[in-house]
């Protein structure tokens, strides 16, 4: 297992383009679609560090939602070529917060959101981030 030193990429985008299965009949993205885009955003912001999540787990250390707050600003449609922004807000010794924006090629602002992920080992239970995950070295008690 391969894990970086130092987590040094707190933003990352990624290209979204909603499937016919994600929408209702007018082609407007089902409101349901959006934390999965979330966690994509999250996955590849991980990736971008050079960290797989599946390296995580065998290391011991998952994350589960704690929080998830999204708020539809405009409507997004099928097959329309999207950006999503996903931001590492904030690392505490047992939470990662992030903030999400959705945007369509035109820069205009279809949603924001936040997650808060509680860090728990194998049995469910709260444990410490590892250290390695405190972006600039900061680390908080």
């Amino acid at each position: 297992m391969n894990l970086p030193q130092r987590i040094t990429i707190e933003s990352h985008t990624i290209t979204v383009v909603p499937r016919y299965a994600e929408t209702d009949k007018g082609g407007v993205v089902h409101h349901s679609v959006y934390p999965v885009w979330f966690e994509m955003g999250r996955t590849e912001l991980l990736r971008a560090n050079g960290v797989a999540y599946k390296d995580l787990e065998q290391a011991g250390v998952f994350f589960v939602v704690a929080r998830l707050s999204v708020k539809y600003r405009r409507p997004a449609l099928y097959d329309e070529e999207l950006k999503l922004e996903t931001t590492c807000s904030e690392v505490t010794a047992s939470r990662v917060n992030h903030t999400y924006k959705l945007t369509n090629c035109d820069g205009v602002i279809l949603a924001e959101g936040t997650t808060t992920l509680a860090c728990v080992n194998s049995e469910g239970k709260i444990r410490r981030i590892p250290e390695f995950m405190y972006p600039n070295l900061q680390k908080e008690a």
